[in-house]
Parts: C-alpha cells; sequence; structure tokens
C-alpha cells in the first residue's frame, strides 16, 4: 500500500512552517492541499511558501494553471495521484499540507466522482436567483436540500453553490450523495495542528495586516491587468473578493481589512469543524511545544503509523 503523509488544519496554524522541517526530517516532498495556491500570481493572499522555501523542499501542485482558468478538485485528485504513486516509488513520502478539506479527502479517501448531468438553462436560473435575491439566498436553500455539503463549502462559494443546486434539480439527489469513496486506499499518517481560538483569531488577524503591508492590493492590481477574466474560483478567494470589492468602489479600506479578518476567522472554524470529523487525524497543540519539538513529535508519530500500518 502506498504511504501518504499530511499536514491539516486550520488557516494561520503554521502549517507550511512545520511541513518544511517534517519534510527535511523524513525524506519528504511537500504537496500542497490548498485550492488556491494552484494560481500563478496569487501569492501573498494565499500565503504560499517563498521560493527560498520551495528550493529547500520540492513543492507540487503550486502554480500551475493562471488565474483565470477553471480548476476543480476532480482535476486536483488526478494529478495528486499521480504524485503519490511517484513519489513512493522513488521511496520518498509524499506529505500533503495544506486546509482545504475537500481537496484534501477527495485524495485521502479517495473520491470517485461520477459524470453529473450539465444543463445550461437551469445553472443561468440560479445565476439569476443569486443576481436577484442574494447568494446568501442560494447558499441557505442549498442547506435545506444538501446540509452536509453546505457545511463543507463556503457560503462564498457561488460556483459551487450554483452547481450543486443544478445538480440537485437535474438529478433529484443532494450533490453529497453523488460520489463514492474509498478510504483504504493509502497507508495514511495525518498530523493536525491546532490552536486554541483567541491565539488562533490574533494569528489571522495579524496575518492580515502583514498581507497588505506585503502588498495584496498591488498584488490583485496585477492580476486584474492580465488578459482574460479571473475564473470564478480565483475571483471569489479569501481576500481577492474583498480586494476586488475595494478596487471596484463598493467598500472602503478600513472595511476591506475588516471584513478580510472576519472572513478569515469564519474560514477557520468550518476547517476545524470539518477536519475535526476524520477521526485518523492525530492533533498537536502548537503552542504546547517549541518549533523544534513538534516538529520531532509529528515525525515520530508519522514514522511510527507507518511502521505500525
Amino acid at each position: 500500500m502506498q504511504k501518504l503523509a499530511a499536514i491539516v488544519g486550520p488557516t494561520a496554524a503554521g502549517k507550511t512552517r512545520i511541513a518544511i522541517e517534517v519534510a527535511k526530517r523524513i525524506n519528504a516532498r511537500i504537496i500542497s492541499c490548498d485550492s488556491m495556491q494552484v494560481y500563478r500570481g496569487m501569492d501573498i493572499g494565499t500565503a504560499k511558501a517563498g521560493l527560498q522555501e520551495r528550493e529547500l523542499i520540492p513543492h507540487y501542485m503550486v502554480d500551475i494553471v493562471e488565474a483565470n482558468e477553471e480548476f476543480s478538485v476532480a482535476d486536483y485528485q488526478n494529478q495528486v495521484k499521480s504524485i503519490i504513486e511517484r513519489l513512493n516509488k522513488e521511496n520518498t513520502i509524499p506529505l500533503l499540507v495544506g486546509g482545504t478539506g475537500l481537496y484534501y479527502q477527495a485524495v485521502v479517501d479517495n473520491y470517485h466522482f461520477f459524470p453529473l448531468q450539465s444543463r445550461n438553462e437551469v445553472r443561468e436560473k440560479w445565476k439569476d436567483i443569486v443576481n436577484n435575491n442574494g447568494l446568501q439566498f442560494a447558499y441557505e436553500a442549498l442547506g435545506r436540500i444538501d446540509p452536509d455539503y453546505a457545511e463543507k463549502i463556503s457560503p462564498q462559494d457561488e460556483k459551487r453553490i450554483i452547481r450543486a443546486m443544478e445538480v440537485y434539480e437535474l438529478t433529484g439527489k443532494p450533490f453529497s450523495q453523488q460520489q463514492s469513496r474509498d478510504s483504504g486506499t493509502y497507508n495514511l499518517a495525518v498530523a493536525g495542528l491546532y490552536l486554541d481560538r483567541e491565539v488562533l483569531y490574533q494569528r489571522i488577524n495579524s496575518r492580515v495586516d502583514e498581507m497588505i503591508c506585503q502588498g495584496l492590493i498591488d498584488e490583485v492590481i496585477a492580476l486584474k491587468k492580465k488578459p482574460g477574466e479571473l475564473s470564478s474560483t480565483a475571483r471569489h478567494a479569501l481576500g481577492y473578493k474583498q480586494v476586488l470589492n475595494y478596487l471596484d468602489g463598493v467598500i472602503d479600506r478600513e472595511d476591506m481589512i475588516a471584513e478580510i479578518k472576519q472572513e478569515t476567522r469564519r474560514y477557520a472554524k468550518r476547517q476545524y469543524t470539518w477536519f475535526k470529523r476524520d477521526e485518523r487525524i492525530r492533533w498537536f497543540n502548537v503552542m504546547e511545544y517549541s518549533e523544534e519539538e513538534l516538529g520531532q513529535n509529528i515525525c515520530s508519530y508519522i514514522e511510527g503509523q507507518f511502521n505500525t500500518l
């Protein structure tokens, strides 16, 4: 059975830094598990590992498509499965690192995505509903017919909300029931990072301030200048959506920053909810260890899992 290690948890928990230390110790290569880090030019707002860090430890699934291209969870899963297979053949441990729950689950449980019906008039109908009644109205409708899937995605994810409603209308079945899974695909070892809520929220607020100082607004301006319209996923990415609204004059700078912080805190809460359901994850409280101790403990856990399974 192929080996697969992972480090997961909410945004701002310190996954990237710890993952690099762990990868150095156990001869691993990092596979980003972040739905936004696949896009070129979206660096600051997605907290990508720097070039120096990526030279130290090779990173996969980073900067693989342009921001005006659509990229699905099925696309992600397909590429990652090939990477995992190749690394195992090279006797190198694939280390999945990130906080996008759906992408993580699609890989570790080997989702089988069934071809789903699509009909343009149904999709356009729901786009009109969103335009006339607001995205929250459509999200609440999704929550009534498919609460499991609604809990998994962001209330701001217009693309997935509309697609789920379209599939339900065409098939009569919730989107969450349209796929099967195989949780025994990999010899799996998953470490989860967590912090007390107050500490995490303080980190999130500080990180957003740092991103603004690093040039997040200029990054979004540069993306807007590139040929082609931003993909739906990129346009609604956390932080980028708020900056775009600021640049379009919808909100002022102060409200933009406050909204990014608020939405990031809400996102972190959803990430915790998602990952806490997975009983295979061994959780580590970041504040109970020095960085070196945390890295050592995670390495010992991963190696122990691989030796016993």
